[in-house]
């Protein structure tokens, strides 16, 4: 692989490499020096820049490598990255993500500057639904109560009564003291929640590009080839998938769980990258990867990053009434209790 067109205008120099050094001990079980060598300059670059501009970099579980850990001032889920960046003092925030999770840290942080990398980096699930669907949603439930995940825009946020993350959505529903909720937009974690509550559970048809493709044959099939291996799901995945796996969690949740696994050898059923960035942490496990991307997460590279922060773009704008009805439905979700 050769050097992007940055990498060539930024060499890699002794300088560049006594700053990066110590990064590169983070992404050594999954990159070769040769392949570092080519990011570093950017990575170096980068650094330097956001220190000159006060800025923070958030970096979501399912960035590359070199972004979460040669860049990223905090890492982790999109609701925790947004509330991590409300307690710092920085006077931008570039979002290394996709376009709903910048608006939500635009949500929770309306004085700040707010960037995203690449305008295109969108989502299936915010992709599947509309406000207009939203509306007719409650014209056929009258009364129920909308539960949107918070993997939706800032629009469906504002239509909703109150936002869950995938770690919360069940005690999020049980909270509402109701027989039956609208929940939106994704069907499988819906259909995983109202297995694990008696409220009724009126799903959105829309699904994960990444998590709908896992099938329990598959599952098997690692299992086969991969004898002892414990699989942990996110639950975005189907219910049967689900069912199949050792372990269901959000990706905190499947985190966490990898400090005391069942087993040496483990699968983590998500977005490839996720495996990458934990690897290092959990040198004494074999993580078997799905390669499974989302494509439009990969959009986000060095290369955008550092355009994002030189020349200010790209900024998330919100309507304020908009972000208003939409705050409210993120605080009733933190006020329910955990969101990890």
């Amino acid at each position: 692989m050769g050097r992007s067109m940055e990498a060539q205008i930024l060499p890699f120099t002794p300088e560049v490499a006594r700053e990066t050094d110590p990064l590169y001990e983070r992404v050594r079980s999954v990159m070769p020096r040769w392949e570092w060598e080519t990011r570093a300059p950017l990575v170096a670059a980068i650094n330097r820049l956001k220190r000159e501009r006060h800025a923070v970099i958030l970096g979501h579980n399912y960035m590359v490598p070199e972004v979460f850990h040669g860049i990223s001032d905090f890492t982790g889920d999109s609701l925790e990255l947004s509330r991590r960046a409300r307690d710092s003092d920085a006077d931008i925030i570039v979002f290394c993500g996709v376009h709903f999770m910048a608006e939500t840290a635009k949500i929770l942080n309306p004085s700040r500057t707010v960037l995203i990398p690449d305008l295109e980096a969108g989502c299936s699930l915010v992709e599947g639904i509309t406000v207009g669907d939203v509306r007719l949603m409650k014209e056929r439930h009258p009364g129920a109560p909308v539960v949107s995940y918070v993997n939706t825009p800032a629009s469906i946020k504002a239509e909703s009564d109150v936002c869950c993350t995938s770690a919360n959505a069940v005690e999020v529903v049980e909270s509402l003291g109701v027989e039956e909720v609208i929940f939106l937009p994704d069907e499988y974690l819906a259909r995983n929640v109202a297995a694990r509550t008696k409220v009724r559970v009126h799903a959105w048809k829309g699904r994960c590009i990444v998590h709908e493709k896992f099938t329990v044959d598959e599952i098997r099939a690692y299992r086969e080839q991969f004898p002892g291996i414990e699989v942990l799901a996110h639950p975005e995945c189907s219910p049967e998938v689900c069912a199949e796996a050792d372990f269901t969690g959000s990706t905190k949740g499947m985190i966490d769980h990898l400090d005391h696994p069942r087993s040496a050898r483990v699968i983590l059923i998500t977005e490839c990258s996720m495996a990458d960035n934990v690897q290092g942490a959990h040198p004494e496990l074999e993580f078997v990867k799905t390669c499974t991307l989302c494509p439009h997460m990969k959009k986000i590279t060095l290369e955008k990053v550092l355009a994002s922060l030189r020349e200010s773009k790209f900024e998330i704008r919100l309507e304020e009434g908009m972000r208003l009805r939409a705050l409210r439905a993120v605080e009733r979700m933190l006020a329910v209790g955990r969101s990890d």
